[in-house]
């Protein structure tokens, strides 16, 4: 064979050779590595459909996974607890799950799309009372600091839609700051609305004399604060402290437009020593 046809059959298989080693190579990364061993693991976070991200995380765990859980199997499982007012109505009802955030903090989540704080659905009769069903959660935190936390170190938050990091209205549920009980303690509170300064932040304060929350709507309660919070109570944040009045047990309800309530609360639960 001519010198210019063995250079041209050569460079063909050669190409040849090349092109099926390219093919080989992604059939070979996915059976191992080198030496047969598996490949390493990529340094990228993979994305789990069990744990969803995002600004939907929390509707999307209480709606896909816990009440699903609770209707098919009757635990309620990655929540703490569910309550649906009927058991094949998924929307007809609230779960509490744990704060991603870990600590002693709970979340109490409708069941059904809430994505903002509107008036109309918080001001809705037929509404389950969320912050009542969030005091009944209560006991979630002392369980996990492992004591009965006393009422005046529990506090629940609803925060400033502006200010929140998920799409979904939620209750906060957990211990107050040390210096928001001992603000609280020190406070004079009435059966209507008057300032109080907090960590340097002033809020709307109000007196409610009760041992729960079941025979009061504090969203009520804080459209009376004025005609704006009625009509726009998405740009308001409301904190509701548990207190032992000499008068005997009931709450403080805090109400403004900044800084959100969150502020006032603690995961860590020292105030009633809980560490951290």
């Amino acid at each position: 064979m001519p010198l210019r046809s063995k250079i041209r059959a050569l460079l063909i298989v050669g190409i040849a050779v090349a092109a099926a080693a390219a093919l080989a190579s992604p059939a070979m990364a996915q059976k191992g590595g080198k030496g047969g061993k598996p490949p390493a693991k990529s340094t990228d976070s993979p994305i789990d459909p069990t744990r969803p991200a995002g600004r939907s995380a929390i509707r999307q765990i209480v709606q896909t996974q816990c009440v699903l859980n609770w209707q098919q199997h009757h635990n309620p499982a990655p929540c703490e607890s569910v309550y649906l007012a009927d058991l094949k109505d998924g929307s007809s009802g609230y779960a509490v799950l744990a704060d991603s955030g870990g600590g002693a903090h709970y979340l109490l989540v409708p069941t059904r799309t809430m994505p903002g704080v509107d008036s109309s659905e918080l001001l809705d009769p037929d509404a389950p009372n969320y912050f009542a069903e969030a005091w009944h959660a209560r006991a979630l935190v002392g369980a996990y600091v492992g004591h009965d936390v006393p009422r005046s170190a529990i506090g629940l938050a609803m925060g400033i839609a502006q200010s929140r990091v998920q799409d979904q209205f939620h209750v906060h549920i957990e211990c107050l700051q040390q210096d928001a009980v001992k603000a609280l303690a020190a406070g004079n509170f009435g059966d209507t609305w008057s300032p109080i300064t907090i960590g340097g932040s002033t809020y709307q304060a109000m007196r409610l004399m009760a041992d729960g929350l079941d025979a009061a709507n504090v969203f009520e309660l804080l459209a009376t604060l004025s005609p704006d919070a009625r009509h726009h109570m998405g740009n308001y944040t409301l904190v509701v402290a548990g207190m032992q009045f000499k008068g005997g047990p009931g709450f403080v309800l805090l109400a403004g437009t900044g800084p959100s309530g969150e502020i006032l609360l603690d995961s860590t639960c020292a105030v009633a020593g809980g560490g951290g």
